[in-house]
């Protein structure tokens, strides 16, 4: 199963379509998606190693944009749309909590949720329904989400084929530390907000 979805991930990353597929995924992932836009990232650039910097571009610039309207979620249809939201995702009932406690360190959450596995639609949202000043959530998000994907480009287009046969023989691994990450970053989401 890991195998038929890597090689459909890598076909798509070799289609026209990619990009739009990768601007679409980050986008939506930084309001509601759960899966990050690193999923296709990293065989969009292990499949066209030249375009490595264009996709961590598209990546970048897609998230922030996605970033912004979780914050218009947090701050205009917080009751209608980001109560839901956060309550699906289990952070309801801590959210008044960490509400207050929000904008003291507003910028510095960003900017390390940004760069972590943490869920970035969580704190998109919980910056707009905070007040957390737009410029200098926008300014953190270009920051963090900018250096999260070019370093991840980087890396990718650094290590090359090497990188590409590593993946390649050990998915089931590569594929658990990816699960380990993600579900780290929720855990850690759950007992940050407490």
């Amino acid at each position: 199963m890991l195998r038929k979805l890597y090689d459909w991930t890598m076909s798509l990353a070799a289609s026209p379509r990619a990009s739009w597929a990768l601007g679409s995924v980050s986008f939506i992932e930084s309001s509601v998606f759960p899966i990050p836009p690193d999923t296709l990232l990293i065989p969009m650039v292990i499949a066209k190693r030249q375009k490595a910097w264009i996709y961590a571009f598209i990546c970048t610039i897609t998230s922030v944009l996605g970033g912004l309207l979780g914050y218009a979620i947090g701050a205009l249809l917080f009751d209608q749309v980001a109560q839901p939201i956060l309550q699906f995702y289990g952070y309801a009932d801590k959210f008044s909590d960490f509400a207050n406690r929000y904008n003291e360190w507003g910028v510095w959450i960003v900017l390390i949720a940004g760069l972590t596995p943490f869920p970035y639609k969580v704190i998109t949202i919980a910056s707009g329904a905070t007040g957390l000043p737009i410029t200098v959530f926008t300014l953190a998000s270009v920051v963090a989400r900018g250096l999260r994907f070019f370093i991840l480009a980087a890396l990718l287009y650094w290590l090359g084929p090497p990188i590409r046969d590593f993946i390649e023989r050990r998915l089931g691994l590569v594929f658990t530390g990816a699960m380990v990450l993600l579900i780290g970053g929720f855990v850690a989401a759950k007992y940050l907000l407490q």
